[in-house]
């Protein structure tokens, strides 16, 4: 089966099981995922599955993807801001929609990669930086628009709340740890925050501070980096996922 071929069926796919924004759905066939993953996973690019990337990171499931910007709500007229830029993919697909991204990433080779296929896709509205996601970008501030492509714990990072305008939505994973995560949508309203719990994921956890560098030891906190072996959970929705959409729908 040609890439086109597996790319219309994954989007079918997408389609049948809840990713219904014909917004979305367009910017998913716009953007090459293979461009995202290892030359070793390019046969597996278009496959409803996370993939490594390197440093313990995964390129999330197309399905996390295309529900989690759906979620958004997006128009062409909105400032995003993602934490957790990996591989690049999702920011690529927020910024076929969005009118301009913001996207943070603590690991620097990762960023380094991301910012040469933004290049390569001539993806201008991308604005990327090293840092730590938990403390955001307030020089940007405020956004209409958060997504933070880690798992949380209960309750967003107060900064990112801050930094979300009034009015505002922000899409994150919360939970008492990563193997009991939702996907949780919260409104900023003029007097708090409203609270939307939408599907149970799987994700990579949200780790402060920037992840240690080969060579340099671990990062300022004593907290970032990974140990060997310590690799979490690729971001897999759990396999009756599907039983949910419909649930909800």
């Amino acid at each position: 089966m040609s890439s086109a071929a597996r790319k219309i069926r994954l989007l079918m796919l997408l389609r049948r099981n809840g990713v219904n924004s014909t917004d979305v759905l367009r910017a998913m066939e716009l953007i090459p995922r293979e461009v995202f993953v290892p030359p070793t996973f390019h046969d597996q690019a278009y496959e409803d599955t996370a993939l490594p990337i390197g440093h313990g990171q995964t390129i999330s499931q197309p399905m996390v993807v295309g529900l989690m910007t759906q979620a958004l709500q997006l128009t062409d007229r909105l400032k995003v801001l993602e934490i957790g830029t990996g591989s690049g993919y999702q920011a690529a697909v927020l910024a076929k929609i969005a009118r301009r991204v913001y996207t943070i990433e603590r690991h620097r080779p990762l960023l380094a990669e991301a910012e040469g296929r933004f290049q390569a896709l001539r993806l201008h509205n991308i604005t990327a930086r090293h840092g730590d996601g938990m403390r955001g970008w307030p020089q940007a501030a405020p956004f209409e628009r958060i997504l933070v492509t880690a798992g949380g714990g209960m309750d967003p990072p107060p900064d990112l709340m801050d930094q979300l305008a009034v009015g505002g939505i922000m899409v994150i994973p919360l939970g008492a740890d990563r193997r009991s995560l939702h996907v949780v949508r919260l409104r900023k309203t003029e007097t708090g925050v409203e609270r939307e719990q939408l599907w149970p994921v799987r994700f990579v956890p949200l780790l402060p501070e920037v992840a240690a560098e080969p060579g340099r030891g671990r990062a300022a906190s004593g907290q970032g980096g990974m140990e060997q072996g310590d690799v979490p959970p690729p971001a897999l929705i759990p396999p009756d996922f599907s039983d949910v959409i419909h649930q909800r729908a």
